[in-house]
């Protein structure tokens, strides 16, 4: 800790105005991804050190440092490293899980921290430098759960697993001289890690043992439809599914739940592309026939591929409405009404929930490829 706070004394005298200027940056930051990206969130005790192993791995969009875990809000570095808030420096991953799984990131976070040192993390003492995974939703518990439990009674490391695994209730970014520190100044970085033993460490607890291999996601599902084309495709099983879901994930394509308007991902999402079947990847809906209903949920004049939405009579909640469900995963995707725009005076409302979006740069690399005639022939007459 000691030497962490000369590194950060050297750059106070530096500059205090580019510290001051961190600081006002940090409280305006939003805390927002992208739709489409998911959020994993670690303690590893300096985030300096924690940013690099995440930032590295293809399908990590970015890797923010901060605080979590703590009982104060928008608490400073300064009261952090003090160690009286409660807080413990953090980073949190915005990933693509279509290209790195959840699993493959407890992995990495593993092989980067000493998960049996309950004081700390090598050089830097105390309960603000405490290994934590602080997971959001079902999935994300049980994934972090079964990951700590199988690393424990391997043994491979000798002593008990000390990492906490905790649900998260903030996450606040921390001041904007400590993002991407290793870039902004690799020789006060390098030295600092040097000097810390961080790196001497993790090779004694883990040099020896061997990578675990965890899979990536099922290209299935999630990049393409190739099972679905080639008739190969069969849905998971639900145990199956509620681990590659999220809980809302799995609320509505699985038991017809409902998510909240002006709440998803993508009711107010413009970009072009195409919308797939968070279960099977098979086409559903198209940017081209989406359109503003003031409902709060995405919706689409007309299907993408006809055959791959189906309508069934559903007189639940005492009114009677045609559902929308998906052909191959028979997902539940939401309601078709007759209220809808010119040319099919139909509105198809989704919940976000049960789409993954595709962006048009993206198609041909996904497997979508052929659509994109669609969006060329759009644009061509749009030009007349």
């Amino acid at each position: 800790m000691k030497l962490r706070l000369t590194v950060f004394s050297t750059l106070l005298a530096a500059g205090g105005l580019w510290v001051l200027a961190g600081a006002q940056a940090r409280e305006a930051k939003a805390e927002k991804i992208q739709p489409g990206l998911a959020r994993a969130t670690f303690a590893g005790g300096c985030f300096w050190c924690m940013e690099p192993p995440f930032e590295k791995i293809p399908g990590v969009q970015s890797v923010t440092s901060g605080y979590a875990g703590g009982r104060v809000k928008n608490p400073s570095y300064e009261a952090v490293s003090s160690g009286g808030t409660g807080h413990a420096e953090s980073v949190q991953v915005a990933y693509d899980p279509s290209r790195v799984s959840y699993e493959q990131l407890l992995e990495v976070f593993w092989r980067n921290v000493d998960p049996t040192d309950g004081g700390g993390q090598f050089c830097d003492r105390g309960n603000q430098y405490r290994t934590a995974i602080f997971y959001e939703g079902e999935s994300q518990k049980r994934a972090a759960t079964e990951s700590k439990a199988a690393l424990e009674s391997s043994g491979v490391l000798g002593k008990p697993i000390v990492t906490e695994v905790v649900p998260l209730d903030a996450f606040y970014p921390a001041e904007a001289y400590h993002q991407d520190f290793y870039k902004k100044d690799p020789l006060r970085y390098h030295s600092y890690r040097a000097g810390c033993g961080r790196d001497q460490r993790l090779a004694q607890l883990w040099g020896n043992v061997p990578l675990k291999t965890v899979a990536a996601p099922k290209l299935g599902a999630m990049k393409g439809w190739t099972s679905v084309k080639d008739g190969s495709f069969t849905k998971p099983a639900k145990e199956e599914l509620r681990k590659s879901l999220t809980p809302l994930q799995y609320q509505v394509t699985q038991e017809s739940a409902t998510e909240y308007a002006f709440r998803n991902d993508f009711w107010n999402n413009h970009e072009a592309g195409i919308y797939v079947d968070v279960v099977s990847g098979e086409p559903l809906f198209s940017s081209l026939d989406k359109f503003d209903s003031g409902t709060g949920w995405p919706s689409f004049t007309r299907p993408l591929v006809a055959g791959n939405v189906s309508a069934k009579t559903d007189a639940s909640h005492g009114m009677l409405r045609s559902e929308v469900r998906s052909k191959n995963a028979d997902s539940h995707l939401g309601h078709v009404f007759d209220d809808g725009p010119k040319p099919t005076g139909l509105r198809y409302c989704i919940n976000s929930a049960s789409l993954r979006f595709v962006p048009l740069a993206k198609l041909e690399e996904e497997g979508y490829g052929e659509y994109k005639v669609l969006f060329e022939q759009a644009a061509a007459k749009a030009q007349k």
